[in-house]
């Protein structure tokens, strides 16, 4: 059974910094990554090779790293704006029975104020 797990969400003002973790069992993962809802978009991926590609409004405030040995996903955010307020969904991409297939963790809530 896939499972992702999120954590590390909470609440910050605006300038501060929050560090998620996204831990995924049950099967071999490739590409891994976070979205927000409001709607949901994509914030960050990143390959097993450790590729990254970054939503514009993230980039040089936010970095996603992975521990492939422990199928975790990380998501450090710096500089954390308002807008930047939203439920962050970790995601992993894995191929079973020759599909590809997409698993969502349930979700963390990050607040940010003025």
């Amino acid at each position: 059974q896939v499972r992702l797990v999120e954590s590390g969400g909470g609440s910050v003002q605006a300038g501060g910094s929050l560090r998620l973790s996204c831990a995924a069992s049950g099967s071999i993962f490739s590409s891994m990554g976070w979205y927000r809802q409001g709607p949901r978009e994509l914030v960050a991926t990143i390959t097993t090779g450790g590729i990254t590609n970054y939503a514009d409004f993230v980039k040089g405030r936010f970095t996603i790293s992975r521990d492939n040995g422990n199928n975790t996903v990380y998501l450090e955010m710096n500089s954390l704006k308002p807008e930047d307020t939203a439920v962050y969904y970790c995601k992993a991409n894995s191929w079973r029975w020759g599909r590809l297939e997409s698993f969502w963790g349930r979700g963390t809530q990050v607040t940010v104020s003025s």
